[in-house]
């Protein structure tokens, strides 16, 4: 129960920067950098509360769908972290960090398929 509430405070935080970030488009700076992590934020932080909901119920392999929610907050906030940051600081956070992002949430993505696959399994 614990860790679903984790999840649930990070997208929440998502959330609030995802509208942070639109915002900053809208009335900052017009790129198209900043509504792309926007965006990303804002879809994956109503995905962060749904997972967090799925986690506080009792379902099967929960602790491989605790992982990839981790994992999927985590490589959005990479991949949003390094578009902002190309936009506000002029560079990149590090290097890769938009494609390790990116790759860390497509597979985050494929783990919450391999989960529903598996407990669609266990449920019959």
């Amino acid at each position: 129960m614990r860790f679903s509430m984790i999840v649930a405070l990070i997208a929440a935080l998502q959330g609030a920067a995802g509208v942070t970030l639109a915002a900053a488009a809208a009335h900052v700076d017009a790129s198209p950098l900043l509504a792309t992590a926007s965006h990303f934020l804002m879809v994956h932080a109503a995905s962060g509360i749904g997972l967090a909901a799925l986690l506080a119920s009792s379902l099967p392999f929960s602790g491989l769908l605790a992982g990839v929610a981790l994992a999927l907050q985590a490589g959005v906030v990479l991949f949003s972290a390094d578009l902002s940051a190309r936009v506000f600081l002029g560079g990149k956070l590090f290097a890769f960090a938009a494609p390790m992002g990116g790759g860390l949430t497509i597979l985050a993505w494929l783990g919450i398929a391999i989960w529903a696959a598996l407990s669609l399994r266990k449920v019959k």
